[in-house]
C-alpha cells in the first residue's frame, strides 16, 4: 500500500491528476475486502487492485470521467453471477472514486509588502507558497514563516530551480521594472495557469513593448493579468494583496466551470 500513497505524492509534485477507488463496502463473496485500493494514472495504467475482473473494468473506465471533472462519485457492483471466467460471485461491492489534484502553487516574485501580505492570505486558501527575491532579508523563512519555501537568489538563476505546471499561479511584483520583465519573459513560456504583473499601464505598455522588440509574441502577453488585481480601488499593500487573491480565486474557479476537462487525459 506505500507504494500508492509514494505514487500520489509523485504525480502530485509533478503536476498530474489520477484517481484513487477504494472498496469501501462489501458483502457476500468479492474479490477484495473493505479497504482495498487501485491507483488509476491519467493514461490508464494502474498500481494495486481491488479484484480485477469486471469490476476493475468498469472502476478504471469511471476513473477516467473523474480525473476530467475532478469531482468523486461512489459506484454500486452487484456481483451475483458469473464474471467473463466463468467463476462464480455472491457479493456486492461499493467503491469510493476520488480524482488525485495536485496542490495549488503561487510563485510570489519579490518579496516586498505587498507579498507580505499575499503570502498570508493564500496560505489560509490552501496554497503552497513559495517567495523568491534576489535579497536575502526579503526572502526568508524569518520574514515568511508561512510561506513552504523561500529562494534569495538572482531571477534568473531561479527559474531552472522551480517546477511550473497547470496548477501553478506566478505573481510577480519586483523591485523594479528590469526584474519584473526579465521574469515574465519567463513566465509566458511555462504552463501556469495565472501569471500576473503590478505596474501602471504606462509601465506594462513599456515591458511588453521590450519583449516584442525581442521577438516574444504579442499573443502570448495577452493571457498576463496586467495591471495586476481586480479592481477594487485598491491603495495599500494590504488591499492590492486582496486585490490579487480576489483575481486568483476567480481563476483558480474558473477552471472547474468551463467545459473543457478539468485534468486534461
Amino acid at each position: 500500500m506505500a507504494d500508492i500513497y509514494e505514487e500520489i505524492l509523485k504525480l502530485k509534485a509533478n503536476g498530474e491528476c489520477a484517481a484513487l477507488a477504494t472498496l469501501i463496502f462489501t458483502s457476500g463473496s468479492t474479490p477484495r475486502e473493505q479497504g482495498a485500493k487501485m491507483l488509476i494514472r491519467q493514461d490508464g495504467s494502474i498500481i494495486g487492485t481491488i479484484g480485477g475482473s469486471i469490476l476493475e473494468g468498469q472502476v478504471r473506465e469511471e476513473a477516467k470521467h473523474i480525473i476530467q471533472e475532478g469531482k468523486p462519485k461512489i459506484l454500486d457492483f452487484d456481483l451475483t453471477g458469473r464474471d467473463e471466467k466463468g467463476m462464480i460471485c455472491g457479493g456486492v461491492a461499493k467503491v469510493y472514486i476520488e480524482p488525485i489534484i495536485p496542490t495549488s502553487t503561487l510563485y510570489i516574485f519579490g518579496g516586498g509588502h505587498i507579498s507580505f501580505s499575499l503570502s498570508k492570505i493564500c496560505k489560509i486558501l490552501g496554497f503552497q507558497v513559495v517567495v523568491i527575491d534576489d535579497r536575502n532579508e526579503y526572502a526568508s523563512p524569518e520574514r515568511f514563516p508561512e510561506a513552504d519555501k523561500t529562494i534569495a537568489d538572482d531571477y534568473s538563476r531561479v527559474f531552472s530551480q522551480i517546477a511550473v505546471n497547470k496548477f501553478s499561479y506566478i505573481v510577480i511584483v519586483t523591485r523594479g521594472h528590469t526584474y519584473d520583465q526579465a521574469v515574465l519573459e519567463w513566465a509566458i513560456a511555462t504552463g501556469a495557469k495565472y501569471v500576473g504583473m503590478i505596474g501602471s499601464r504606462n509601465k506594462i505598455r513599456k515591458v511588453y513593448d521590450n519583449l516584442i522588440a525581442k521577438g516574444v509574441e504579442e499573443e502570448k502577453l495577452n493571457r498576463v493579468h496586467a495591471p495586476i488585481g481586480m479592481d477594487i480601488k485598491a491603495e495599500t499593500p494590504e488591499e492590492i494583496a486582496v486585490s490579487i487573491v480576489a483575481e486568483i480565486i476567480q481563476v483558480r474557479h474558473s477552471e472547474k466551470s468551463q467545459v473543457k476537462p478539468f485534468c486534461q487525459t
